[in-house]
Parts: structure tokens; C-alpha cells; sequence
């Protein structure tokens, strides 16, 4: 007895046309072109979501390295002064803290300060 195969193919066309639902001329209608902005769209989304984390990074510490220059700390120094310290507080809980809270923060570049000649 031979198997059909028409269903599941179907069923598969109709995921890739589903999730290329919204893009634009025949990237919506076509199967074959569909595929490919797919796969390219999730390719893209991918790479977008290591982007996303480079991009937080760099935010927290323009964010800190802002906070820092206000207490008379270069970024470096101050990071500096927290391991000698053994601060061990990372970038997205400081930036947070200098956004929201300036006086710990100030209280932590006073530490730093004190902890960088080790």
C-alpha cells in the first residue's frame, strides 16, 4: 500500500504561508518565496536576539560610566575600585542603581575610591 503525501504537504505549505502572513507581495502568497523570507526572517530574529543583549551592555555602562563621571570616577576606575573591593554587582543592577538610586550609588564610588591603590 503506497502513502499519500498531499495532506502533510499541505499542512506544511500552509505553516510557512501562515507565518509569512503580513509580509509584503508575493513573499505572502508564493510557497517558494514565502520559504525563503521566512527562513531569512528567522535568521534575522536570531542574530536580533544576541544584538539585544550587546545593545542592554553598552546601556548600562554609558548609563554607569555617566553616574561615575558625577562622583569624579572614570568607568574603569570605578569598576576598578568595586573588584578590589570584592563588589561583586553586575552591570544592569549599577546602572539601575544610578538611574533610580544616586545616593547608593554615590556610597559605592566612595568604596571604590577608597578600594583603588590595592
Amino acid at each position: 500500500m503506497r502513502i499519500k503525501r498531499s495532506v502533510n504537504a499541505l499542512k506544511k505549505r500552509r505553516a510557512i504561508l501562515k507565518q509569512a502572513k503580513g509580509y509584503w507581495g508575493t513573499r505572502s502568497k508564493l510557497y517558494r518565496v514565502a520559504k525563503n523570507a521566512v527562513m531569512k526572517a528567522g535568521n534575522y530574529a536570531y542574530i536580533g536576539r544576541k544584538h539585544r543583549k550587546r545593545n542592554f551592555r553598552s546601556l548600562w555602562i554609558v548609563r554607569i560610566s555617566a553616574a561615575c563621571k558625577l562622583n569624579d570616577l572614570s568607568y574603569s576606575k570605578f569598576m576598578f575600585g568595586l573588584k578590589n573591593a570584592n563588589i561583586t554587582l553586575n552591570r544592569k543592577m549599577l546602572a539601575e542603581m544610578a538611574v533610580k538610586d544616586e545616593k547608593a550609588f554615590a556610597e559605592l564610588a566612595k568604596t571604590a575610591k577608597a578600594n583603588l591603590t590595592k
